[in-house]
């Protein structure tokens, strides 16, 4: 293999010249090339389009597309595509959208769709001065990015407030602008920051030209205009109920009431425990995640805002909660969600387009909905396995063919795997031991005709 080198112009060459180039760090260069180009797009304007999503493409990454069918969400049937690699998470949707609908299905709220953004400036002056004259600054703002704003605005959204932030007792002489926006079915990211780079400008002008600022006053250092992905005001809420009595048995053990108690003390460990909360967060978000995707959203932005938001009173907790009282079962998941529905990936991705088509065509309060209902669907069929038979039997049951495909298992052996699996347990010593006890006769009888001729 060939010694790691650095690269000057990488990103200048052509995908060809790329692939070669990565290609020679292989051990098998021509394999490799040949391996890496068979993913690429056949057409080639389709191709193209993936290229340009990204930097230094040399070829595609594939994850499965699944669909969770059958969520009945606010008295609506949604067939909800995921794109995720972790088996399990898809069935486990759908199992908890099969088993909502026979109660009532999900129901649904969008509490507030504000998003922020922030000019952070240093700035050495009379705070209270700056704070009588900030009706005038709002106003030269408003009208500095009024051309920017104007489509947003027809279309019901905008810029809706920009307040003084003083940090100064955290960092001298540090203050910052916090701009709140409605963004509609965008998810904004791309006006949101031309309209606080026109901020940066107004302000420094601002400080320039008023005849109340004197001195060190007049000038004002902006260190950086950025949207933030923290967005405590774009809230959601997905709820399921039910009389406690319709949750039916789980076995000859536990009744309906002995469940949601089990399933009751499971959140509420979720809630004063850290370690248990990050993993109950990271099951919600193995669901939101997927829809988010699928969809052509930014599913890293959403992961940050949401764990923020679970640790928002200082300590990092369950972002959902249960209720118990008067013979009902009542579980809900409150959750930050900035989704878009127009504009960035989700109008430029092909499989993206036809998510949302399937969807049937929602905005970003109806997005919003679907994929914190399918969080919350994820977490509920996790908790339901956690406190009932355990998780790793159905988890490794649905890892089952990524371990035959690890030892490269025929059509014929996977079959005979799946029977055998059937009514035992799953793991990678077990189905090791399987095919090897299913191949060594095999192997032999082999040797012994061989030896025959």
């Amino acid at each position: 293999m060939k010694e790691k080198k650095i690269i000057c112009g990488f990103s200048k060459l052509s995908k060809e010249q790329k692939l070669q180039l990565i290609a020679e760090h292989f051990e098998n260069p021509d394999e490799s090339v040949n391996e890496l180009k068979s993913f690429l797009h056949s057409d080639q304007n389709k191709q193209q389009l993936f290229d340009d999503f990204s930097e230094n493409t040399i070829t595609n990454f594939y994850f499965p597309y699944g669909i969770a069918p059958n969520f009945i969400i606010d008295g609506k049937v949604y067939h909800v595509p995921m794109v995720i690699e972790e088996s399990s998470v898809v069935a486990a949707a759908s199992k908890s959208a099969k088993f909502w609908s026979d109660r009532g299905g999900f129901h649904t709220e969008v509490i507030s769709t504000t998003k922020i953004g922030q000019v952070h400036f240093i700035w050495k002056g009379n705070t209270d001065k700056l704070k009588t004259l900030m009706p005038d600054l709002k106003d030269r703002l408003l009208d500095r990015t009024r051309y920017i704003t104007h489509n947003m605005r027809n279309r019901g959204g905008g810029i809706l407030d920009i307040e003084l932030i003083d940090k100064s007792n955290e960092i001298q002489d540090y203050f910052q602008l916090k701009v709140s926006f409605e963004t509609v079915d965008s998810m904004g990211a791309n006006f949101i920051n031309t309209c606080l780079e026109e901020f940066t400008s107004e302000l420094k002008d601002f400080f320039m030209d008023s005849p109340f600022f004197t001195g060190e006053e007049r000038n004002c250092e902006v260190i950086m205009a950025i949207l933030s992905n923290y967005t405590p005001d774009c809230l959601v809420k997905s709820s399921i109920e039910c009389p406690v009595s319709a949750l039916g048995t789980f076995d000859e053990n536990m009744t309906a009431e002995k469940f949601a108690w089990k399933f009751e003390k499971a959140v509420q460990i979720a809630k004063v425990d850290t370690n248990r909360a990050t993993t109950h967060n990271k099951g919600i978000f193995n669901g939101i995640d997927a829809v988010a995707l699928a969809t052509g959203n930014d599913f890293r932005a959403i992961e940050a805002c949401g764990h923020t938001y679970a640790a928002k009173d200082g300590k990092y907790r369950s972002l959902t909660d249960i209720n118990l009282e008067n013979g009902m079962f009542r579980y809900s998941l409150t959750v930050p969600l900035s989704l878009g529905t127009v504009g960035g990936l989700t109008a430029l991705h092909p499989i993206a387009k036809k998510s949302l088509e399937l969807l049937g065509n929602p905005g970003a309060e109806e997005l919003m909905r679907i994929a914190a209902t399918v969080g919350l669907a994820n977490n509920f069929g996790a908790i339901k396995s956690l406190v009932t038979k355990g998780i790793q039997k159905g988890h490794m049951k649905m890892h089952l063919l990524n371990i035959l495909n690890q030892f490269e298992a025929t059509d014929p052996e996977k079959e005979q795997a799946k029977l055998f699996f059937e009514d035992e347990k799953v793991s990678y010593n077990s189905v090791e031991t399987f095919l090897k006890n299913m191949r060594e006769p095999a192997i032999a009888k082999k040797a012994m005709l061989a030896n025959k001729e």
